[in-house]
């Protein structure tokens, strides 16, 4: 590690150390991209990533190589935050003078939406907000990329949500996300299952008021009949955990979306491969709404195979 800190500097050196794991590719190692000797410096801007826990999070194994190989003087710094101090934290972030905005996640997508003084239309139809920049001015402008990134994603593999039938199991922050972007992207008929009944029923009105002709349903978590099949819950982060299917009613051929990103291939994915459906892995969402992002904080932006070309995803 001191030949590397020497070669690259402090801020690259574990990530020329590493050995990439690419999204969708399993132990698909590769020599790491040549990157730029930065370090850390009172000019570096910050972006803090506020989620809890912050065990799982992948986005700086991605962001961070990317903005040294592009030569930006930026860094996403991963931070734990639980839900009674967020509030706090996060006024208190935005009073730094060096922060660009805030990547968030969960369980914070929801509680976000009180705290930025703007919310794009994405945000305000999901009813979570992912992103958070700081304008010049020092006002918050709150945004939404999860769903997005997840319909990207799913459309790259071939699946076409135009007419599909698709069940979400979680109307937390990026379930909600994800919803909202199928209704845009034009399925017919979209199931909502949350175990908090109120929030699916919450997000259902949403849809409702927005996507007049959409059917949509919430109370029941039956995949069978669905052409996507989605699972938004953190449900697959922990050995032991139950699937949040019951994979056997998963029609084979499905398309089947994961948003855990602790594993490549959960427990749950495992399964519907077995079944013989089509699955995106967690961390493909991810690949997919990092360029929105980089747009959205102003530093250009980037197809999903440079960002895996140059990222140093571990699990």
């Amino acid at each position: 590690m001191r030949s590397l800190i020497a070669q690259y500097g402090v801020k690259d050196a574990w990530l020329a150390g590493s050995r990439p794991l690419i999204s969708g590719h399993r132990n698909a190692p590769g020599p790491a991209a040549r990157l730029t000797n930065t370090m850390i410096n009172g000019k570096t801007t910050l972006i803090p990533h506020l989620g809890y826990p912050t065990e799982s999070f992948k986005a700086p194994m991605i962001y961070n190589p990317w903005f040294a190989q592009q030569g930006i003087d930026a860094v996403v710094v991963p931070m734990g935050v639980k839900p009674d101090n967020y509030a706090e934290v996060f006024r208190s972030l935005f009073r730094l003078t060096n922060i660009r905005g805030a990547l968030v996640t969960m369980p914070h997508k929801v509680a976000t939406l009180e705290l930025v003084d703007e919310l794009t239309p994405a945000a305000r139809i999901a009813g979570a907000c992912n992103a958070v920049l700081r304008r010049d001015d020092g006002t918050l402008v709150g945004d939404q990329f999860d769903g997005a990134g997840f319909v990207r994603g799913i459309v790259r593999k071939g699946c076409r949500p135009e007419g599909a039938r698709a069940i979400v199991s979680g109307s937390g922050g990026v379930g909600s996300a994800i919803a909202a972007s199928l209704a845009q992207a034009g399925v017919a008929e979209l199931a909502l299952f949350d175990a908090r009944e109120g929030a699916a029923r919450a997000l259902a009105r949403r849809l409702a008021e927005h996507y007049p002709a959409l059917r949509v349903s919430t109370g029941s978590d039956d995949p069978q009949g669905f052409d996507v099949v989605v699972n938004a819950t953190p449900l697959g982060m922990h050995a032991g955990d139950p699937l949040p299917f019951d994979v056997a009613r998963i029609a084979p051929g499905a398309m089947v979306g994961e948003v855990v990103m602790k594993h490549e291939y959960t427990p749950f994915l495992e399964a519907a491969l077995a079944r013989g459906c089509k699955v995106q892995v967690g961390t493909d969402m991810l690949f997919e709404m990092i360029p929105a992002y980089l747009e959205f904080f102003g530093y250009g932006t980037a197809t999903p195979e440079a960002l895996r070309a140059v990222a140093q995803i571990r699990y």
